[in-house]
């Protein structure tokens, strides 16, 4: 069940941001300086093949994978990254999504679940 977590690092000059986790889900929601939804990013399967699908409103939706840095090769882990990934499965997301976020803020949920529902593929 996604739960918020506080004391969330605000970066100077980049508006508010909110984060909120489970075991299966990240999710950090971006406002503007009128306290609106400016975007979010939401990491999904993050024990398995983390990927992460973002929305801003000026740019729209983007769907990656995440690359976490490990790397046999390399003594000390690199910087997690996002990549390009495949196909996303917008509905079966939205579900699980709304099954999680039943504990959070509803405008935010609500908002979340709306815009997954509307992903389209690129």
């Amino acid at each position: 069940m996604l739960s918020e977590i506080k004391h969330v690092r605000q970066i100077q000059g980049e508006g508010y941001r909110r984060w909120f986790s489970d075991k299966f889900f990240d999710l950090i929601i971006w406002y503007n300086d009128y306290g609106e939804i400016e975007g979010f990013q939401l990491c999904y399967d993050k024990s398995e093949n983390e990927r992460a699908v973002t929305w801003h409103k000026d740019s729209g939706f983007a769907h990656t994978g995440v690359d976490d840095g490990e790397d046999k090769i390399r003594l000390y882990k690199m910087t997690p990254i996002l990549v390009s990934d495949g196909v996303f499965d917008n509905e079966k997301i939205a579900k699980k999504f709304r099954e999680e976020s039943t504990e959070i803020d509803s405008n935010i949920s609500a908002f979340v679940f709306g815009k997954l529902i509307m992903y389209q593929q690129l």
